[in-house]
């Protein structure tokens, strides 16, 4: 399965998906398919090894897991504790640039919110299915991150790009597990996030495929 969005250079929306056993698929393909979009032919995986016979250069990796709430991981002076709210459609675009400006892309603003203005236009309140909700944190009143939430059945799922810091980001995910019972969440790799881990956590890892891959792996 590959994810496309031309225009807007987010990791994970411009990937290929592949098994855990990827003989019988043709590598090559894939590869001439990226570079026939003008995209790096990135691949990802799930598990912490590379799958027999790819040939990969590693980029990234994400854990994805549960989020039930947890505690700050500490008691913030006065003045800077982690605010969170939810804002309509039509702070999309502060909700970009809060995003974006903490994942250190303030250039993706405006593409992001393009991106994501249809889906979010067409989508129902929280609650129903397929719903959308944005979350924005403030320290101090000054942005410091955003969130976008999505309906699950019951739950909802969530994935943690936009935290200027660990307060930050646990303040978010609090915030987006209040929305369902149960949160599905991806958070960075193990050494850009130092907060409290995910239960029944799995990692996906994300590559880009070496010139001269094999037609079928």
């Amino acid at each position: 399965m590959t994810l496309l969005t031309p225009g807007v250079n987010v990791l994970a929306l411009n990937a290929t998906f592949l098994p855990g056993d990827v003989t019988g698929v043709d590598l090559r393909d894939v590869q001439d398919w990226h570079e026939g979009q003008g995209l790096p032919p990135l691949v990802a995986w799930a598990g912490s090894e590379v799958p027999a016979g790819l040939k990969v250069k590693e980029v990234a990796r994400v854990r994805v897991g549960r989020w039930s709430g947890r505690p700050d991981p500490l008691d913030a002076p006065a003045g800077k504790q982690v605010m969170v709210e939810q804002v309509g459609r039509l702070n999309l675009s502060a909700w970009a640039g809060a995003l974006c400006a903490a994942h250190g892309t303030p250039g993706w603003a405006a593409g992001l919110a393009r991106q994501l203005a249809g889906p979010l236009e067409v989508a129902a309140g929280p609650g129903s299915a397929g719903a959308f909700a944005l979350l924005m944190a403030y320290r101090d009143g000054q942005p410091v991150g955003s969130l976008l939430w999505q309906a699950r059945g019951a739950g909802g799922a969530a994935h943690l790009w936009g935290a200027a810091d660990t307060g930050a980001g646990v303040a978010l995910l609090n915030a987006a597990a209040g929305l369902g019972a149960d949160l599905t969440v991806t958070l960075p790799g193990a050494g850009e996030w130092d907060g409290p881990p995910l239960a029944g956590a799995t990692s996906v890892q994300y590559g880009l495929l070496t010139p001269g891959t094999d037609a079928q792996g």
